[in-house]
């Protein structure tokens, strides 16, 4: 890292005060990494690098601050430390704003304690500074954590009520035909599908308010079970079969893990329905593998290719090609992205004039050691409960 100190090129002496802080720089941030890691909740197991983060960075600033004749007020002029420091807790850890505050105080002791210990004779007027640098410094990080996390709630948020209309379109096709069905046989066998689409739209809306409300929006909640995947993806299989009048396709072995199965069922529906928008009407194709401890999941269509340029960016969020004529939010790809990587995976996607299309998802048959505790979701609340805790 590059510290604001070492851009000036020692034209400017530090102060007395300055040098004798910057000589225990060291100790002051090992010391402040024990107490974050036994004091902050969600802190004891972060890796150095993410628990440190931008804290070498300001403490730079802060000396600089202290020496008159720096154009530094405080250790947060001129520098955007803080809110970068406040957006990788954001999107690493599963702070709150309280633990990312905790985080400065603890930082203002370690100075104070390390100081103590060496001797140093610090003013009260340096003491001062100190202190409103450090508020600062949280007025400014807890403004952009807040920011950051609204942003990620929204998007979480989003992604839901664009996947409300997949089980939104079974049901309101499950009706028409209802209407057209010629035996009770065939309406119970239409009833039941809208009765489970149904149930699956409730737990969407919980899953909105759940999103809406929780502390960490970067990582999707999972709620973690076992079962066969070549089940689920038949499922998504019958879904379509209704709507889609072309082949859609099955080849998969059956493979039984731990996943979350309607994030992956979501995820899976997602890519289908790309398939559809975007291919040419022809074939598509759900196949699944498993091989050294994952699985590959893959859903492949024919018609125009990506180009490179958007194979790049087409899991960004709110980003859609515009040359093409089908309707839609740019949420679907970047939700399968987040799928995957949530259950410890990635997404990728492979395109040619001679191939066609195939999205892949790659995740561990096991998913468990992968997914952080703190990143599965209780099981959903149903809509009596949702009620109570409303009321």
């Amino acid at each position: 890292m590059t510290l604001a100190t070492d851009q000036d090129g020692g034209a400017r002496p530090l102060s007395a005060v300055a040098m004798a802080l910057e000589g225990i720089r060291e100790p002051v941030l090992e010391h402040w990494a024990m107490l974050v890691r036994r004091h902050v909740r969600g802190a004891r197991f972060l890796l150095t690098p993410i628990l440190i983060n931008t804290l070498p960075s300001f403490y730079a600033n802060l000396m600089q601050a202290l020496t008159p004749g720096y154009p530094r007020d405080d250790a947060t002029s001129h520098s955007s430390a803080a809110i970068a420091h406040a957006g990788e807790r954001a999107r690493m850890t599963d702070y709150g704003a309280e633990q990312l505050i905790h985080e400065y105080q603890l930082f203002q002791e370690a100075i104070r304690d390390v100081s103590a210990a060496h001797k140093l004779v610090i003013s009260s007027a340096d003491w001062l500074l100190i202190e409103r640098s450090i508020n600062a410094a949280i007025r400014e990080a807890v403004r952009a954590f807040t920011a950051i996390h609204e942003e990620l709630r929204h998007k979480v948020a989003a992604a839901l009520s664009h996947d409300m209309r997949t089980p939104l379109a079974v049901i309101a096709n499950g009706a028409q035909l209802i209407e057209l069905a010629e035996d009770l046989a065939q309406a119970r066998r239409l009833g039941t599908k809208i009765a489970a689409n149904a149930i699956r739209l409730e737990n969407m809306v919980g899953e909105v308010l759940d999103a809406l409300t929780a502390h960490n929006g970067a990582r999707l909640p999972l709620r973690l079970s076992r079962f066969d995947m070549r089940e689920l993806i038949v499922e998504v299989q019958r879904e379509f079969a209704d709507r889609y009048p072309a082949a859609l396709e099955v080849a998969a072995p059956s493979v039984t893990g731990w996943w979350c199965r309607e994030t992956l069922r979501r995820a899976l529906e997602n890519l289908v329905a790309n398939a559809i928008k975007y291919g040419d009407g022809g074939p598509i194709r759900i196949a699944l593998a498993e091989t050294r401890g994952n699985i590959v999941l893959t859903v492949h269509n024919t018609g125009n290719p990506l180009d490179e340029d958007q194979r790049c960016r087409i899991f960004d969020y709110l980003r859609r090609e515009q040359q093409v004529q089908a309707q839609g939010w740019g949420i679907g790809l970047p939700f399968v992205k987040q799928a995957a990587e949530s259950h410890g995976g990635s997404v990728a996607v492979d395109s040619a004039p001679a191939t066609g299309t195939t999205f892949l998802i790659d995740v561990p048959v096991d998913c468990r050691p992968y997914v952080d505790a703190d990143s599965r979701a209780a099981p959903p609340l149903c809509a009596a409960e949702r009620q109570s805790v409303s009321d």
